[in-house]
């Protein structure tokens, strides 16, 4: 009997290393922003599985430990905030899972076919904005582009077709002079 019970416990470790590889392939320094949606699952405890949408207040309600400022937080240390809060009081060693489910949409507008907003996914570049929002204007200019991140504190910079764009960042693609 001993023995089974460790291999289960072998199985179960492995099998949540592997779902927290594959679940969590986003960058560990990305840091989370109002209108991120995120999943928070302790082991053996459905009734504290939670999928919600950070507030633009930068908070979520977490059963047990009431309102979480998770604004500028990596997922990992969401994980370490939950938990320590239900360590203790509530579980002797909590297992806890934390991941992204949708990241904040980034925004395009100026000389592009269909400006707005759009779903974010890593490694995006302002080439590939360029796509999802139908392409450029006729009168588009690729040199002329202008990236606005989200909560800086420089009003823009100048991007390329290349440049990698973040969750929350606005991109402007102006005219070009003939």
């Amino acid at each position: 009997m001993k023995y089974l019970v460790i291999f289960f416990t072998a199985i179960l470790m492995l099998s949540l290393a592997v779902f927290s590889m594959t679940a969590n392939a986003e960058p560990q320094s990305y840091r989370l922003g109002a209108g991120d949606t995120i999943v928070i699952k302790v082991y053996g405890e459905e009734a504290l599985t939670l999928e919600t949408q950070i507030t633009n207040s930068g908070t979520i309600n977490y059963p047990f430990l009431g309102s979480l400022t998770l604004i500028g937080l990596t997922i990992k240390e969401v994980e370490q905030i939950v938990y320590k809060g239900l360590k203790g009081d509530y579980f002797v060693e909590p297992n806890v899972y934390v991941g992204m489910v949708e990241y904040r949409p980034f925004y395009i507008h100026g000389e592009v076919k269909q400006p707005g907003g759009y779903p974010y996914q890593p490694g995006m570049t302002v080439n590939q904005a360029i796509a999802l929002a139908g392409g450029l204007t006729e009168r588009a200019s690729q040199e002329k582009i202008a990236i606005s991140r989200e909560g800086s504190k420089v009003e823009s910079e100048r991007g390329t077709i290349n440049s990698a764009i973040q969750a929350g960042d606005t991109i402007t693609i102006e005219q070009r002079f003939f």
